[in-house]
């Protein structure tokens, strides 16, 4: 029997993933361990190998679809082993099968085709029934729908585009006839309409037979650039839209007086050495999160699992949308091993050179946009955490001392935001007391 390949589940939060990019192709011949397609989960992109050598059969979903964790992807036939007769059916089925119509009892059966081969077909309105498969089991491939398209002579007068690609050039007002196509044989897509609209208009070249004019700037195109919402992008939504719905947030902000770390960083600058404010408020918040449990913690909205260690995670922004890796065991670090761990992974966050075990298992976030400019804002939680905590610009005020007079000082805006299912106000409350205590004694940082 053919060897099922499945998605594997990279990390424990991990619901589904999409696939980029097929590596192999069907019909291929693998070894063990060689990667086979490219999936982006959690923002982070990874491979799929294959579990033995053989060759790659039925693969069962397109490049862009979105696949269950643990679901078959495809199969593979070990050495010598012949396709099934009868094929294998996808476990689950992209469309729901038809029952069996009356009027039609001996309808034939729907040929088999890829999912890919299946979409084309109908974009191009060709009848599966008549293009002869060159798959595994006789089955209909992408490249067997070129071909038959390729063979067909093309009806003079008439443009090639798919059903989206007119509908997008009818919404746009846009000549379909004057976009260059780049499907099978110059079909027009629907990203040829939308470069066409991105595209500067031409510019008129003035005849020789008379002084022309002067010409008229042509008007700018006001329509927007639309973009299909996937890859990270559809990650963060997903996330987020889900944690603000299911989780009931709490705000809490305090005001830290900043003067002695600023002192610390002062020293630590003078013989050449960083200290971000980041890595300190890392720091403060692990040894304070082990006194404080219910805020270390994580939830599935069924049960809370409490953590025996502080795994913070950090937000890095990108161009592409924010990714947070994660600082493992943060209580058991020294302040200058914290500050190497979060400069290497904003590094490689930002040459896609993150893996999937740098960011699971976090148990708290820190978003900082105080580098930014912004004084304070809230955060929505990272699920499953239950809460995350914002971090603003520290800023120069004046404030009462004692006995009422100004006292300028430097002051950090901090805002947790917490899942009140899992997290009391007292307990929040106190937490975010203990927190400003060590930001603001900073030799408590070593204790």
């Amino acid at each position: 029997m053919p060897v099922p390949i499945i998605l594997p589940k990279f990390g424990f939060t991990l619901e589904t993933a999409d696939i980029v990019k097929w590596l192999k192709h069907e019909g291929e011949t693998v070894r063990s361990g060689d990667p086979i397609c490219e999936v982006t989960t959690d923002k982070v992109n990874m491979e799929v190998e294959a579990p033995e050598a053989g060759t790659l059969y039925n693969l069962l979903y397109a490049e862009g679809a979105t696949v269950p964790v643990t679901q078959v992807i495809c199969y593979l036939l070990r050495p010598g082993e012949a396709p099934p007769a009868g094929g294998i059916p996808a476990p689950v089925a992209p469309v729901a099968a038809a029952a069996p119509a009356e009027a039609a009892p001996s309808a034939p059966a729907a040929p088999k085709a890829t999912p890919v081969a299946q979409r084309m077909a109908e974009a191009a309105q060709v009848d599966l029934a008549q293009i002869q498969g060159t798959g595994p089991g006789s089955r209909v491939t992408r490249r067997d729908v070129e071909t038959a398209l390729a063979a067909v002579p093309s009806e003079p007068g008439k443009v090639r585009a798919t059903p989206a690609a007119r509908h997008i050039a009818q919404q746009a007002g846009v000549d379909i006839q004057t976009v260059t196509g780049t499907g099978p044989r110059g079909r027009i897509q629907a990203h040829d309409v939308q470069q066409a609209l991105a595209a500067p208009p031409p510019v008129a070249v003035a005849q020789p037979v008379a002084p022309a004019a002067p010409s008229v700037p042509a008007a700018t195109d006001d329509m927007p650039r639309t973009v299909k919402m996937e890859g990270m992008r559809r990650t963060i939504a997903n996330r987020l839209q889900k944690s603000f719905q299911t989780a009931p947030h709490i705000f809490f902000e305090a005001d830290i007086d900043m003067t002695g770390i600023e002192a610390l960083r002062a020293r630590l600058k003078a013989r050449n050495e960083k200290l971000s404010v980041t890595a300190i408020v890392v720091k403060a918040v692990a040894g304070v999160l082990l006194r404080h449990p219910d805020l270390n913690a994580t939830t599935d909205g069924e049960s809370i699992s409490f953590w025996p260690t502080a795994n913070i995670g950090v937000a890095v922004a990108l161009e592409a949308g924010l990714i947070v890796p994660v600082v493992h065991h943060a209580e058991r670090l020294t302040l200058r091993a914290i500050q190497s761990r979060v400069d290497d992974a904003a590094a490689r966050a930002r040459q896609n050179g993150l893996s999937v075990a740098d960011m699971v298992d976090g148990t708290f976030t820190i978003s900082n946009l105080g580098m930014f400019g912004v004084d304070r804002f809230t955060a929505i939680i990272n699920p499953p955490q239950v809460a995350i905590l914002a971090v603003g610009r520290t800023t120069r005020q004046f404030v009462p001392d004692e006995a009422g007079q100004p006292v300028l000082k430097s002051l950090l805006t901090i805002t947790l935001s917490a899942d009140h299912r899992v997290v009391d106000g007292a307990t929040a409350a106190q937490f975010m007391a203990d927190l400003r205590n060590v930001l603001e004694d900073p030799a408590l940082l070593a204790w």
